[in-house]
């Protein structure tokens, strides 16, 4: 019988092959790659004295695929990017563009009047000035101070 060195890196190198083999596109359907790595709209978050500023990242979206609804405490967003039909030559098409129905709701830090809210679209970002609900504009806090001794 022959004496065999165990080599660790060999085996970590097989897990390697096995993982890449599990993620690759030709062997992984695609609906558990929407369910599973779905995407959600960045946001950016900017509170002032009067207003609350949110910024969202949307390219390749038209406005009228939009669905915005804003309540007194929180955005949601709702978009649906539908897949353009296109024939290729033997009928194969790859596509790395994420198509399907996105949504995030965003809680927001203060209250706000869902009334008076102003958005613009431009190149595929969203800027939404939401206004403070006039009690939260003028919120203010006693803070006690303990004494020690």
């Amino acid at each position: 019988m022959a004496l065999v060195r165990m080599n660790p890196w060999q085996e970590f190198n097989a897990i390697q092959r096995q993982i890449n083999r599990l993620f690759d596109e030709d062997t992984l359907p695609s609906a558990f790659l929407e369910k599973c790595f779905s995407r959600v709209p960045a946001a950016e978050l900017k509170e002032t004295e009067d207003a609350i500023l949110l910024k969202l990242e949307l390219p390749g979206i038209a406005a009228k695929d939009l669905d915005l609804q804003v309540t007194e405490n929180a955005v949601y967003l709702s978009v649906e990017r539908k897949s353009e039909a296109k024939s290729e030559e033997k009928g194969v098409i790859k596509s790395e563009f994420h198509y399907g129905k996105f949504q995030r709701v965003i809680p927001l830090p203060a209250r706000i009047q869902n009334t008076n809210v102003t958005a613009d679209y431009k190149d595929g970002i969203l800027n939404l000035t939401l206004p403070k609900a006039e009690e939260e504009k003028n919120k203010v806090v006693k803070v006690n101070l303990a004494t020690s001794g």
